[in-house]
């Protein structure tokens, strides 16, 4: 079940429907917009997975009901005027019926969301990598060896900036944003507890 509580919506204002616009919790990335009536918000709430109401057939659905692409919701906020919501959602595949990613083109986590779309590979790569798999390979190497990978991709990404031309130090630090996020994986840490750290230092001080 989620933390939420339907009541304050107001569906009256657009005829019973409130526009829901789905976004990667872990991405940023927006994945869809949908409608929902109370009935389908309560459904969300209570089973954790985004159901919707289909304006053409007139009837809730659950994301995925078909295909498999199930979203498991985290968090549902509200907007200002409590008439359009955010879902936060984890997803089980592609969220746009087309295979892509998402229903607005076919880039996949843009910008600094491409991060934690790569923490998503190299979780993929420790549970299912075979023997053709760096990731994997690296993992299997053990911390210290993914923790001295780091060191060294950090001297060549401080070389390439101080002498480098700006190709060499975007591939430098692509090398060692990957190798820290291996690093991150090997010991169980999420990319995200490293934003909230960054989150607290972003605060004013007292």
């Amino acid at each position: 079940m989620i933390a939420f509580d339907p009541s304050g919506i107001d569906f009256e204002k657009a005829g019973g429907l409130v526009p829901a616009i789905v976004q990667d919790a872990a991405t940023l990335q927006v994945l869809m917009l949908a409608y929902m009536d109370r009935a389908a918000l309560d459904e969300t709430v209570s089973s954790g997975e985004a159901t919707f109401f289909s304006r053409s057939r007139g009837r809730r659905w659950r994301k995925g009901e078909s295909s498999g692409n199930r979203l498991a919701v985290v968090s549902i906020l509200r907007d200002c005027d409590a008439d359009a919501l955010l879902l936060r959602v984890t997803p089980a595949g592609p969220a746009c019926h087309l295979g892509t990613t998402s229903c607005f083109g076919s880039e996949t986590a843009p910008g600094v969301g491409r991060l934690a779309a790569l923490e998503r590979t190299i979780a993929a790569r420790a549970q299912t990598g075979g023997d053709e798999s760096w990731t994997a390979k690296l993992l299997r190497s053990g911390v210290k060896r993914v923790a001295q990978k780091v060191g060294e991709e950090g001297v060549e990404c401080a070389i390439a900036g101080a002498a480098g031309d700006d190709d060499e130090v975007c591939a430098e630090a692509a090398d060692l944003l990957y190798h820290t996020l291996v690093l991150l994986r090997a010991r169980g840490v999420a990319l995200q507890d490293v934003m909230a750290v960054l989150a607290r230092r972003a605060e004013p001080a007292p």
